[in-house]
């Protein structure tokens, strides 16, 4: 490996360890989380390569919930980042959070309020305002959809009754939707 004032690049790395052939050979399982975003950000800057790059982001934001939370200018703004790189940073923790909902035979089931907040938490986590979201289940208590309602302010959200059931009108009762809800 060569050294360059205590940085060196992935390709100066042997090809096992390197991140992008470490996850086809190991899985994505196998990384760190630097190394992930490193694959995301596919090249770093002068004196910093892409995986120290993850690093140095996930220390800014205090990991991965931190960079989602983080608003989209205030990611472009790192040094090295821009918008494209931020785009496809925000991209790939909103892919995450969408898979969640994606399969109908594998959708979430809620037992208890414990099983709404863990469901709702990431994406809602985010947010810099209340938020008030209705989630619409089926009869075995799988997740349909979760459907924004209401946005209030920084810390109240007030809200009219006949807004919570509007949602949930939308559907039959086989969980088929007659109106499209405001997606998520």
């Amino acid at each position: 490996m060569k050294e360059q004032s205590g940085t060196y690049r992935i390709t100066d790395l042997a090809a096992s360890e390197r991140p992008r052939e470490r996850l086809a050979k190991l899985g994505p399982q196998s990384l760190t989380n630097a190394e992930l975003l490193a694959i995301l950000l596919r090249v770093g800057l002068p004196g910093e390569n892409a995986v120290q790059m993850g690093q140095r982001l996930l220390n800014d934001f205090d990991g991965i919930s931190g960079l989602h939370r983080a608003p989209w200018d205030m990611v472009c703004n790192e040094r090295g980042v821009g918008p494209a790189k931020a785009a496809q940073i925000k991209a790939a923790l909103e892919l995450g959070n969408r898979m969640l909902l994606e399969s109908p035979d594998e959708r979430p089931s809620i037992h208890s309020p414990a099983d709404a907040a863990a469901l709702v938490q990431f994406s809602m986590s985010a947010l810099e305002q209340e938020e008030l979201r209705v989630i619409i289940m089926d009869v075995r208590n799988r997740v349909l959809f979760i459907d924004p309602v209401y946005r209030g302010s920084v810390n109240t959200s007030q809200v009219r009754v006949g807004e919570i059931f509007k949602s949930a009108s939308q559907f039959d009762t086989f969980g088929c939707i007659f109106h499209q809800p405001a997606p998520l």
